[in-house]
């Protein structure tokens, strides 16, 4: 019989290349608008949190592929990537609400937060239901990968256009 991470080796292969394909592109959708992207703290921070959460998704997707691996030592990889990413999260938002670069309207800094926090909230649950050895888990951070990349691409969509509103 198939172990539970061994079913999911074909959505990680993807969810790894097609994860490291879009970082690769956010990475050159912020060097088209750099200066402007510079230019405020909050944009920067919002653009490290995004790449964060993308990377973690493909190093996530890599460490599931790795053979004979039990489900809570994946959950305990996810939750270590998570706390990392965390970190990352926190300096961006305190970024975020201490930009004062002029223009910048606060009003939407908990909408900007949240699309870089909610896939670390989707993966820690991802991961507590890991280590505790229930495969659903493997969904959870399937869902928190997805998500991931669904924010990195709307923060390209800002980082290509928006930025020049």
């Amino acid at each position: 019989m198939e172990s539970a991470l061994a079913s999911w080796s074909e959505f990680n292969v993807a969810i790894a290349g097609a994860g490291a394909a879009l970082g690769g592109l956010l990475i050159v959708a912020l060097s088209v608008n750099i200066k402007q992207i510079a230019e405020s703290r909050g944009l920067a921070a919002r653009a490290g949190a995004a790449i964060s959460a993308l990377i973690l998704g493909v190093v996530l997707a890599c460490a599931a592929l790795i053979p004979e691996q039990e489900l809570w030592t994946f959950g305990v990889e996810v939750l270590v990537g998570t706390l990392a990413g965390g970190i990352i999260a926190f300096l961006a938002a305190r970024a975020i609400v201490e930009d004062r670069t002029p223009g910048h309207p606060h009003r939407w800094d908990a909408q900007h937060i949240v699309s870089f926090v909610f896939p670390l909230v989707v993966y820690a649950v991802g991961g507590v239901l890991l280590v505790v050895s229930l495969p659903v888990g493997l969904v959870v951070v399937a869902l928190g990968t997805i998500v991931a990349l669904i924010g990195a691409v709307v923060f390209s969509w800002v980082a290509l256009v928006e930025i020049l509103r």
